[in-house]
């Protein structure tokens, strides 16, 4: 049986590189390098973090200050994919449903017409010409009273505890279970995600041929609605590549309240928080230090370890449905998403492949290098030099490709 990294992790000390007694000793010269890559100005070692261990073996090749609580920016996804992948699987789809409260007699529908939204990042006007013509396709050309917009699988917190006032707007459209177009209607963004959604639909329904009378509100189905039309979006594993490779606030956020409502009942970002919370835990992560606050690491509460991070990287590795998703969902080296300007030679290039992170006050990289090393790099400042931070996390990935 794998020993669990959790306990290897456990009898690391501040700043001393050791391994486990089963794999040996890790070489002095690779700890001398890869000490030298993370030293640059303007970056403090005292708030910075690394880690970096043997896939195979899970030997600790060197840490510095392990165990200690950053703040982890856009590495903050890492736990969300994870715990996403674990508890709904690579082919879970959101669904959204047009169902009606009222009843036809002929073509005409006398009574409400309700979109439901269900927390899909990904829905579109395409989705909504869809629901339309399947609308259409029952049998109904008018609609005698409103349409309603239900966002109501998810709470009405439109941001998340910690965020500063400009990331609203400007780091993620406002969170909502119904959301068309990433809540940009008319080249707008709208404030009202579900009215903007019900007015599309309402387009939709005309476009399609169908007149529809009444306005446009933001309501709740009723229990014993009739259904009347289905889309469903691609894959999480399609969703995560795209959250992970282009770092998209919006959508892990999004993912977050998801699991509080299918796992906990609640489309909340705290019921969600401790959902990933729980499935870490359980996949014997060492906890300690961690909080677990939103899914896009916006918020200045969340914390995270490298040796959080690289247990969980480990165990990715280890899952055989987990691994290829996250493999593919992850930025590489001078080649993809976040990470395309970035180690476009050396060793590194096309052989990393990591999650990043940037804010004013975090900078992080942590992911793979070929099938061989899990690492983590994690810096705090106020602010931080994100462009040293950078080249040191660079140099430290550089370092270990070369091996």
């Amino acid at each position: 049986m794998r020993r669990p990294l959790a306990t290897v992790l456990a009898l690391l000390t501040v700043a001393m590189p050791v391994a486990s007694a089963e794999a040996g000793t890790p070489s002095p010269t690779l700890q001398r390098k890869l000490a030298r890559a993370l030293h640059v100005p303007h970056v403090s070692p005292v708030r910075s973090a690394a880690l970096a261990v043997d896939l195979a073996t899970g030997t600790v090749l060197y840490t510095q200050n392990g165990s200690r609580a950053l703040a982890p920016a856009s590495n903050e996804k890492l736990p969300v994919t994870f715990a996403a992948l674990s508890v709904l699987g690579p082919a879970y789809r959101f669904e959204t449903d047009v169902v009606g409260q009222g009843g036809q007699d002929g073509t005409v529908w006398t009574g409400e017409i309700v979109l439901e939204g269900a927390g899909d990042p990904t829905l579109s006007s395409a989705g909504l010409r869809n629901l339309a013509l399947q609308v259409r396709a029952a049998g109904i050309r008018r609609v005698v009273g409103s349409i309603v917009a239900d966002e109501s699988w998810f709470d009405g917190n439109r941001t998340v505890a910690g965020w500063k006032p400009g990331f609203y707007l400007n780091e993620s459209p406002p969170l909502s279970a119904l959301v068309v177009n990433r809540g940009r209607v008319g080249g707008y963004l709208s404030t009202s995600p579900a009215l903007a959604a019900g007015t599309a639909f309402r387009s939709a329904l005309r476009a399609a041929g169908i007149a529809v009378t009444g306005r446009v509100r933001v309501g709740v189905a009723q229990d014993f609605s009739i259904p009347l039309a289905s889309v469903s979006s691609p894959p999480l594993s399609s969703i995560v590549r795209f959250m992970d490779r282009e770092s998209d606030n919006f959508t892990a956020e999004m993912l977050l309240k998801q699991l509080g409502a299918i796992e906990l009942d609640h489309g909340t970002s705290a019921a969600g928080s401790s959902v990933v919370s729980r499935v870490l835990t359980e996949a014997g992560i060492p906890m300690t230090g961690v909080r677990i606050v939103d899914g896009s690491g916006l918020s200045r509460f969340d914390r995270l370890t490298a040796g959080a991070l690289t247990t969980l990287l480990r165990e990715a590795w280890t899952d055989p449905v987990i691994k290829p998703v996250l493999l593919a969902a992850l930025p590489v080296a001078g080649v993809s998403g976040t990470l395309q300007d970035r180690m476009r030679r050396g060793p590194a290039h096309g052989n990393v492949a990591a999650k990043t992170g940037t804010t004013n006050d975090a900078s992080a990289l942590s992911g793979f290098v070929r099938n061989r090393f899990a690492f983590a790099v994690v810096q705090n400042g106020h602010p931080l030099s994100y462009w040293w931070a950078r080249i040191a996390q660079d140099r430290f990935a550089q370092v270990l490709a070369a091996q």
